[in-house]
């Protein structure tokens, strides 16, 4: 198994592609660390690794908190030393279909507070666990959306473009510390997320959620991507990924 004994930290594992990744990681051996805000969803996954055979352990984080973040990593280091990778998937899609002009401030912060700032703050206290490995492994998620197209929404077409660049930064920074950087950008998933912005077309359309979600992908085989990325055997990739 190409993860046996590394320690992977998911984030946004409570469901959607989070929740994939975390289980492909652990499929392939490593020791997940879950961590999300939604608590039953946590104890969803963490179950769902256990069953199967596998290690994993949740933590409840609100990854727009700084405190919270680095009290997370404060536990991982107590419980591990280090990281070995860190798969940053939370995010939120607020405010779809929504004009610009009548676009919530409110609404904007919280998707950037979650989606860019919470990719920041994350990133900067898992560096210095995933410094210890020296070869180590950062994956942001971003999306098609903001960096080689638009969204359903203002705020997080904006966040995901922040991450995009965020990524780019953090690469050529950190590449001299031994931590390979990937932003992975996604097309349309079958999500939670991504299937509240279905259903909210599927009314404004007057299509079925059927006819809109059909060409959409499946979580798991990002998932595989995912696990495969923080992998040894990945060593020669670098940069964006985009995916279906």
């Amino acid at each position: 198994m190409r993860l046996q004994n590394k320690v992977i930290v998911v984030t946004g594992a409570a469901s959607g592609i989070g929740q994939a990744a975390a289980i492909c990681c652990a499929q392939e051996g490593a020791q997940v660390v879950v961590v999300d805000l939604d608590q039953k969803g946590i104890e969803n996954t963490v179950n769902t690794i256990q069953k199967s055979g596998h290690t994993a352990q949740g933590f409840s984080v609100d990854v727009k908190e700084e405190d919270q973040v680095r009290a997370l990593f404060d536990k991982i280091e107590d419980a591990f030393d280090h990281i070995d990778g860190l798969i940053h998937a939370a995010g939120i899609l607020e405010g779809a279909l929504t004009p610009v002009d009548h676009f919530e401030e409110l609404t904007w912060d919280r998707v950037i507070d979650i989606n860019l700032k919470g990719s920041f703050l994350t990133t900067k206290y898992a560096v210095p666990l995933i410094e210890k490995t020296e070869q180590g492994v950062i994956v942001l998620i971003a999306s098609a959306a903001g960096v080689k197209g638009g969204s359903s929404s203002v705020a997080y077409g904006s966040s995901k473009g922040g991450v995009h660049g965020l990524a780019m930064v953090l690469e050529s920074q950190l590449a001299s510390r031994n931590i390979r950087v990937h932003d992975v950008c996604p097309g349309g998933i079958v999500t939670p997320l991504k299937m509240r912005v279905v259903e909210k077309q599927a009314e404004a359309t007057n299509r079925s959620v059927a006819q809109l979600s059909a060409d959409l992908g499946n979580p798991e085989g990002i998932g595989k991507v995912l696990a495969f990325l923080v992998s040894n055997e990945a060593d020669y990739i670098r940069g964006t990924i985009f995916t279906r």
